[in-house]
């Protein structure tokens, strides 16, 4: 495999295009084949429709593809926005399994710069439950594609409340501190990590820091619904449709892959292939159960959610992303604005729905948008 340079020392890049990766006939994996047609073609038709440019979907149980399907003007990988959080987090899940990181350490310990402003008191754990009491710490284009400009805003951010207090979504803080406690850890940058330690030993194509040229020919480009000239939220996905954003490695929401990528990284992680049992058990139990404060548009809501480390766990009561026929320990996470991936541990199933569409407010909270998600999500957890 080519190398680059990266400092002082060489690292592989990814190839041009992504594995090929086969699937096998549904029944070999106890998948119902009428079900799947079913659930593939509530996708289809949104597609055929037009409400989406475009869409990719991916199945998988007993660690194998049962169906990986696309549909419209599709490309090999798709933008994962905040889908792609549970790979990011697999990285400190792989360390903290290797006794190099504790839960319980505060940030500041691996991180001293951060210790400012009474945040020495946060944990690795608050930050991988969203409740580090930083949600909207900004770390904004350009400055976030210089690791020193990075700790230099990490030293400025202030708490918004009493770390541990409360649940609020951190839309791209949390991530970025579990970037720098990978890099603090293991010495290399999280997109190397993620591309040697997870992506090429498991044979996937998912990757972080994508450049711009390998972008534009293997990633699905962001496609406002409501039309080009409309004026999207600031939160939206219109900042990761800038490639040079993209190529930043935004940790919360710029990881790149297909669906099947998704759908077979779940295998791995039920499977425990490269972490141990006991810390996949620890990440995707809930942790903490309340409900999430803040405006819906950013996360917040009127029912209790349940989280794992840095994971959505479905619980009793499942939100719009997981499914509500699967078990309630399903695992994963949801992403702007009309993709899901999720596993469910006791049927084995994993699930990935994956589109380039989203509408302005970088959501779909309609009647329509719920029902699309909540409905493909509930057939795909019906397959078995």
């Amino acid at each position: 495999m080519p190398v680059i340079q990266e400092g002082d020392r060489p690292v592989s890049t990814q190839p041009d295009r992504p594995p090929t990766i086969q699937t096998v006939d549904p029944v070999e994996v106890g998948i119902d084949p009428a079900r799947l047609q079913l659930c593939v073609d509530r996708v289809r038709l949104e597609v055929e429709s037009g409400r989406l440019p475009s869409a990719q979907v991916a199945v998988a149980r007993q660690g194998r593809l049962a169906y990986f399907g696309s549909f419209g003007a599709a490309a090999p990988r798709y933008l994962l926005q905040s889908v792609g959080r549970p790979i990011v987090a697999s990285a400190l899940w792989k360390l903290l399994g290797e006794g190099r990181v504790d839960l319980a350490a505060t940030v500041a310990s691996v991180i001293p710069e951060f210790g400012t402003n009474g945040k020495d008191v946060v944990t690795v754990e608050h930050v991988m439950t969203h409740t580090a009491g930083l949600p909207f710490a900004p770390l904004g284009f350009p400055k976030m594609a210089d690791r020193e400009q990075r700790l230099q805003a990490f030293a400025k951010w202030r708490l918004d409340w009493e770390p541990g207090s409360q649940l609020q979504f951190h839309l791209t803080s949390a991530a970025w501190l579990i970037a720098e406690l990978v890099e603090r850890v293991d010495g290399r940058p999280l997109p190397v990590y993620l591309r040697q330690e997870l992506a090429e030993p498991l044979g996937l194509g998912f990757e972080l820091a994508v450049p711009v040229q390998r972008q534009r020919d293997t990633v699905a480009p962001m496609v406002c619904t409501d039309g080009a000239t409309a004026e999207v939220d600031p939160w939206g996905p219109w900042f990761l449709d800038r490639p040079e954003v993209v190529a930043a490695g935004e940790p919360a929401h710029a990881v790149v892959a297909s669906a099947a990528d998704l759908a077979l990284f779940y295998q791995a992680v039920l499977e425990a292939r490269l972490w141990t049992p006991e810390i996949i058990a620890e990440a995707v139990r809930p942790r903490v159960t309340a409900v999430p404060v803040g405006d819906q548009l950013y996360g917040g809501g009127t029912r209790p959610a349940s989280v794992g480390l840095f994971v959505m766990v479905a619980g009793d009561a499942p939100d719009m992303w997981l499914p509500a026929v699967g078990s309630p320990r399903t695992f994963g996470h949801g992403g702007s604005a009309y993709q899901t991936g999720w596993c469910d541990p006791d049927s084995g199933v994993s699930f990935a729905l994956l589109t380039n569409g989203y509408p302005t407010s970088g959501y779909d909270h309609s009647a329509r948008g719920v029902a699309f998600i909540t409905n493909v999500s509930n057939l795909a957890a019906d397959l078995v």
